[in-house]
Order: C-alpha cells, then structure tokens, then sequence
C-alpha cells in the first residue's frame, strides 16, 4: 500500500482521476438524456461542461496562482503546447457526446475511450522521448500491458451486460436483466 506522503501523493492525485474520469461518461450521457431533446441535448450537455471547466479549470489555477504569488509569465513554449492540451481534450470530449448521439452505449464508448487512450499516450510518449536502448529495450511486460489494455477494451466491449428490461410486476427485474452472453439461460447464476 503507497504511503500519502508527499513523496507518493501523486498516487492518489491519479486514483482520483481515475474515479473522475470513470464518472464522467456517465454524468455526460446522463446530462445528454436529461436535456430532453433528441436533436440537440448532447451540445446542450457539452455547453455545460464547458461551463464546469472555466468553474474548475479557469477560476482554480487562477486563484492557486494569485495564492502562490505567481509572476505572471507565460513562455510560448509552455501556454501553445497547455492550449493544444486543451484543444485535443475538448476534442476528446466532444467526440464522447458525438459517440452517445450516433447510438453508442455509454458502457462501450467509455471502455474503447480507456482502454485505447492508455495505448496511444504509451506509442506518442515513446515516439517524443525513446526508451534508453530504443524500442528493443522493453521488456516483454510492457508490450504485454499493451495487448492487455486493448484486449480489455474488446471484452467489456463484446461481454457488456444488457440493460435491464421492464418492470415486471412487482418491481422485479425481469430474467435476463444482468445481460451477458448466457442471461437467462438455466443454471446460469439463478
């Protein structure tokens, strides 16, 4: 177990990404849903994302700076490649609602996005800076971890559960409502 010092809170900085970032194809496709308009309710959504991220990732940076006592200074190195940063996420964004809009299920969009993101970070952070000993020094376990991550995103892609159905009377799921390529079949967790 990391311990939380300063030394490792980078480690609990990323979980709670992880934990943001899993919540956020829910909340998205949620939001889409709740605007009520078929047409146009997911770029109702993204607008207020966007409202969210210049609360969060506008007005906390700019307060942290002023708290820091900052000097102010942005090297165009620094802010064209933070603004691309922020193009291509906004991008990402925009093609998560496009994916819910063109039928795709929040469950499957959101798995192909985690576990392909993790796979093109790896091949465009290796590209920019290449391994001491280049490619053919990486171990086994790290071209393992990459066949895992997309072969991850395939079988929560093909073995999603199916949404429930109905009530039935009485407020009981109906069979099957756990999905799954044997739901409902006898024996098959009943």
């Amino acid at each position: 177990m990391p311990e939380t010092s300063s030394g490792n809170l980078w480690i609990v900085f990323s979980l709670m990404t992880v934990a943001s970032w899993g919540l956020y194809g829910v909340f998205l496709h949620m939001g889409q849903v709740g605007m009520a308009d078929p047409v146009n309710g997911r770029y109702k959504a993204f607008l207020w994302v966007g409202i969210a991220y210049v609360l969060i990732a506008v007005l906390a940076p700019t307060a942290l700076l002023v708290m820091n006592g900052t000097d102010w200074s942005f090297p165009t190195a620094g802010w064209t490649r933070s603004l691309i940063a922020g193009a291509v996420g906004a991008i990402g964004a925009f093609c998560v609602l496009l994916a819910f809009g063109a039928k795709g299920q929040p469950a499957v969009v959101m798995s192909i996005i985690f576990a392909g993101a993790p796979i093109v970070n790896a091949v465009v952070s290796l590209s920019l800076h290449p391994p001491k000993g280049g490619f053919g020094g990486l171990s086994w376990q790290f071209y393992a971890g990459i066949v895992l991550a997309a072969v991850g995103g395939m079988l929560v892609t093909l073995y999603k559960p199916a949404p429930a159905g109905p009530p039935a009377r009485g407020g009981a799921p109906t069979s099957g409502a756990l999905g799954g390529p044997n739901a409902g079949a006898p024996g098959a967790g009943h």
